[in-house]
């Protein structure tokens, strides 16, 4: 790659891990090496017993403007046009896109992502992987591909949907209309917003509180979450008793339980 600056930066800020989109120059486009970059950050994550907590952010004027298009259209594959061909390669290609937003909601630790800016395309597509989203308030989101007459088909109707609901994701995808910080909010799709002024320091401190917290508890209830989402609510109870059975039977709850009474009334955790 020359002198060209690394697509992605990588940090560890004690238990936190930071992936650092870092291409401002490109509005942080997602090309096939930032993918690649950020796929061994997760691995590295992944198997990292001191992380406990990955913060994905980006700096310059955008936090994501989606795929890397200039550098050619991957969602299309090689070799003569048919339906299924661009699904496979949907499924298969894109830089793994698919295997990679896959693994990072199957990774039992929690995944931040910060927006300080917009955030677009396939940008937003992998933040709907994470497990919290953070806006600053100059943050905005849309889904540009509507312009191009197809929709985001890489966690952007999936993922979106289960999140904000068949509303909200007609709004976006169908309308092709942008949200701000405060509507995405108001939709689910962003769990905080902070000031722009101090939008990196709240995304820390966030991050810092989630290293605090037990991460088998953690890991447990990121796999109970979604499970209990997709079966019917008996099945759901069950998956509460057998995921809370095998915490409870771990030393770490007596110890947790005595703190917490101990801290009870006292301005303890």
């Amino acid at each position: 790659m020359s002198d060209e600056a690394p697509h992605l930066l990588v940090d560890q800020d004690g238990a936190i891990l930071i992936a650092t989109l870092n291409r401002p120059d490109k509005l942080n486009a997602l090309s096939a090496e930032t993918m690649r970059l950020f796929e061994e950050a997760l691995h590295r994550f992944r198997d990292s017993p001191d992380l406990k907590v990955l913060l994905i952010r980006a700096t310059g004027r955008y936090f994501c403007s989606g795929a890397d298009l200039r550098s050619g259209d991957a969602r299309r594959p090689a070799g003569p046009p048919s339906g299924s061909a661009i699904r496979e390669n949907h499924r298969l290609g894109l830089h793994g896109m698919h295997r990679i937003y896959d693994e990072m909601e199957a990774i039992e630790k929690p995944i931040v992502v910060a927006h300080h800016a917009m955030c677009m395309g396939g940008g937003l597509e992998i933040s709907l992987s994470c497990d919290f989203r953070l806006a600053a308030k100059s943050a905005k989101y849309a889904f540009p591909e509507g312009k191009m007459g197809v929709i985001p088909a890489s966690n952007g109707v999936s993922r979106l949907t289960r999140l904000v609901g068949t509303h909200w994701a007609r709004y976006l995808i169908m309308a092709n209309l942008p949200v701000d910080a405060d509507r995405a909010l108001m939709m689910g799709l962003v769990h905080e917003v902070y000031p722009d002024e101090s939008f990196e320091q709240d995304a820390m401190a966030f991050c810092r509180h989630l290293a605090e917290q037990n991460l088998e508890q953690m890991g447990t209830a990121k796999l109970a979450i979604e499970l209990a989402r997709d079966v019917e609510k008996a099945q759901a109870r069950n998956i509460e008793r057998l995921a809370n059975s095998a915490l409870m039977l771990n030393p770490a709850y007596l110890e947790g339980m005595k703190r917490y009474l101990e801290g009870v009334g006292k301005g303890g955790k």
